[in-house]
């Protein structure tokens, strides 16, 4: 009896993958298996700051200006994330540019399925002549032992401007942030993070506009050695996004 154990034993001793006993040896995962695997993994610590940086600017044919600057900025330790806002209005001269007179007369129609499509969407849609849009996202990925001194407060509540030529407002939505400006009858553009996409999207219903809208993501990862025991800690953390284990 002692001896169909032991050769039991051995069998199954046999059978186990030869990685169960040195977890240094790499494994191919099957297509099944990435599939279900979300985003990159990075090594725990490894990210010190990550941060957002987004703009947009509107001026119209007055040469009136709405804009708004926001960064927010988060690091290890952190509960929630700072927020720098600014938002601003430049006053224009109608006088000095005869398309101010033409502006406001376009129609646009449709575009609800833009509000659906998920990942990265930009759009530039113009009912007008002479306008120029710009939309841009950006990545950073830069290495450091020291994080950024970082200033500002919790993003709570929506802060905005409004003057002659519209409102600019920057709110936390859906999770994310949404920086929105409403030309009244020029045009409006919206630029959002979060929910999993990012959305910059502007329509433009007169002559002479000029719009921007730029994103940059910035993340700072530590500059360091695996520590005695780390690899084991990885590997184990990496087993467990396998949804049946090694």
């Amino acid at each position: 009896m002692k001896f169909q154990i032991c050769l039991a034993a051995a069998c199954l001793a046999a059978s186990l993958p030869i990685y169960a006993a040195n977890p240094f040896v790499p494994v191919e995962l099957s297509d099944q298996e990435l599939s279900q695997l979300r985003g990159r993994y990075v090594l725990p610590g490894r990210i010190i700051n990550f941060g957002i940086t987004m703009s947009s600017s509107w001026q119209n044919a007055s040469g009136q200006v709405l804009g708004a600057n926001v960064s927010m900025q988060i690091q290890q330790n952190m509960p929630k994330p700072v927020f720098n806002v600014q938002t601003y209005s430049q006053s224009g001269n109608s006088s000095e540019n005869t398309l101010a007179s033409n502006s406001g007369n376009g129609q646009i129609a449709g575009g609800n399925g833009l509000n659906a499509v998920q990942g990265v969407v930009q759009s530039t849609r113009s009912a007008g002549d002479y306008n120029s849009s710009y939309n841009g996202v950006d990545i950073e990925v830069a290495h450091g032992n020291t994080a950024p001194a970082m200033s500002g407060q919790p993003l709570l509540t929506a802060s905005s401007t409004s003057s002659e030529a519209g409102m600019v407002s920057v709110s936390p939505t859906n999770g994310g942030l949404q920086l929105a400006i409403n030309a009244k009858d020029h045009g409006v553009s919206l630029q959002q993070l979060g929910a999993g996409g990012v959305m910059q999207r502007t329509d433009i219903s007169s002559s002479g506009n000029r719009v921007e809208n730029i994103a940059a993501l910035s993340v700072m990862l530590r500059e360091n050695s695996a520590a005695a025991g780390g690899l084991d800690c990885n590997w184990n953390q990496l087993n467990a996004l396998r949804p049946t284990g090694l």
